[in-house]
């Protein structure tokens, strides 16, 4: 687009494209399965672990 509001990246996974679209680190899986904490995918596991726990919770 002439108004330059259309960029096209190559990346070669999906967290380059979540990192480009968000302006956020994505973070890498540490060995313990978690992942850093202010990088979107910690943001996701946290915020997945606490469904988790939710629905555990639940079941009692």
């Amino acid at each position: 687009m002439a108004s330059g509001l259309f960029h096209i990246y190559a990346i070669k996974n999906v967290d380059e494209g979540i990192e480009i679209l968000t302006g956020v680190e994505a973070g890498e899986k540490r060995p313990d399965g978690t992942y850093p904490e202010n990088t979107v995918n910690g943001l996701v596991y946290k915020k997945l672990r606490k469904f988790a726990e939710t629905v555990m919770n639940m079941k009692d």
